[in-house]
């Protein structure tokens, strides 16, 4: 049987032309596998279709949306996960689960090679080939955009040349990568970071400063896991793909930032987020109700280096492993409902209420029916101030 080359497909007109391209350079067949993420545009018999007509093997189609909501999206957002504080790791994500189907694939068919449309500038190429190695480090890897200097304009004159049954001619002046988690937009204009992003950035969301009605909804955890808006039993997809609707439409989760990337350059992006931004927020103010104070402190460090293990493309790590189990634990009794407002470009938490809550009104209450002992309060105090007490004496005595 002659090599076999698995290749990430997108339907448009990089990995299009990728397929007899492939199959010319390495004198192998081509093995298309497209996997909706969420992103939208053509449906999947569409991709299909396109692929064995631009010379693939055989086209695989994967319909991962239920699957990349509950096992990808939900852990992001159990770990809060926002890179530099920010970025909801929105193409960080996918790329983990399409090597996932990539792998699967190459099994299937035989497959000893995998193909990708990453440049070398990016992140993307470390996400996959890391993913790549952790799950089958004997596949080897052709990434022609950087091993081979493919651009856009050799593209569309290979197209033209072969005569592939694919549109050269439309071109956004943007390089946009979405998903169901949010939308990542870069290139062009954009890459002065004195220009502001205008309008015709964005599709998840609405103009924030636009006048509308505010819309409120609740939402339902279960050990960390969304399950029901406004009392309606949803998957995680359905819960994301309706917030992504209802907080894009006010405008919620938009982010214009200059990004540290893995390879060592500063990238200005712009993100649209709507459910990520909005679930984040009601989860983390679930968690200040439910989830003891060392506990919490020491979560957030956790947080913050399964964000940075994520978007640096080590899903598959061990160190993200024994972390994902710490996150699973500390989820237990994140169960509850959060109410929140949205509305100007925000997500404001107005009610949080839950049978797994810490908070004690009693212990809380400034009025009659206090039951915080504040007498207690006055040893408490000397003795967690007795250590900066005695430094703060040795040196003063030291400089006199």
């Amino acid at each position: 049987m002659s090599e076999r080359v698995v290749l990430a497909y997108s339907g448009g007109l990089d990995t299009s032309v990728a397929i007899p391209y492939l199959a010319e350079q390495t004198g192998g067949e081509v093995i298309a596998v497209a996997v909706d993420v969420g992103q939208g545009g053509e449906d999947l018999d569409t991709i299909r279709k396109r692929a064995l007509a631009c010379g693939a093997a055989e086209a695989v189609v994967v319909d991962a949306k239920e699957e990349f909501a509950a096992d990808f999206c939900v852990p992001a957002m159990q770990a809060n996960a926002l890179y530099m504080d920010r970025y909801p790791l929105v193409s960080a994500l996918s790329r983990p689960l399409i090597v996932k189907h990539l792998v699967s694939a190459a099994k299937e068919f035989g497959g000893t090679t995998v193909s990708h449309g990453c440049t070398g500038k990016g992140n993307d190429q470390v996400r996959f080939e890391a993913g790549l190695s952790a799950l089958d480090p004997e596949l080897k890897v052709i990434a022609p955009a950087r091993d081979f200097a493919w651009t856009r304009d050799k593209a569309i004159a290979f197209a033209e040349d072969k005569g592939l049954p694919i549109d050269v001619s439309a071109k956004s002046p943007y390089s946009i990568d979405q998903n169901l988690w949010g939308r990542a937009v870069e290139t062009g204009f954009l890459e002065d970071i004195w220009n502001g992003p205008i309008e015709d950035v964005y599709d998840y969301t609405a103009d924030p400063a636009e006048p509308r009605e505010a819309d409120e909804v609740v939402i339902t955890f279960a050990a960390g896991v969304p399950v029901a808006l406004d009392g309606r039993p949803l998957t995680p997809y359905q819960v994301i793909a309706e917030l992504n609707r209802r907080a894009g439409a006010q405008g919620v989760g938009r982010i214009d930032m200059v990004e540290d990337r893995l390879v060592g350059i500063k990238s200005r992006e712009v993100y649209e987020a709507p459910a990520a931004i909005a679930l984040m927020a009601a989860h983390m103010e679930l968690e200040n109700v439910t989830v003891e104070r060392d506990l919490a402190r020491f979560k957030r460090s956790v947080d913050q280096r399964w964000g940075e293990l994520v978007y640096d493309g080590l899903w598959f790590s061990p160190l993200k492993d024994s972390l994902d189990a710490f996150i699973a634990d500390a989820q237990k009794h994140v169960s509850g409902e959060v109410r929140m407002t949205l509305h100007g470009g925000r997500a404001v938490v107005t009610g949080r209420r839950s049978d797994a809550s810490l908070y004690s009104y009693d212990l809380a209450t400034y009025d009659t029916g206090d039951a915080f002992d504040q007498s207690l309060a006055k040893g408490f105090v000397e003795l967690w101030s007795l250590p900066s007490k005695i430094a703060a004496k040795r040196d003063r005595d030291l400089e006199s």
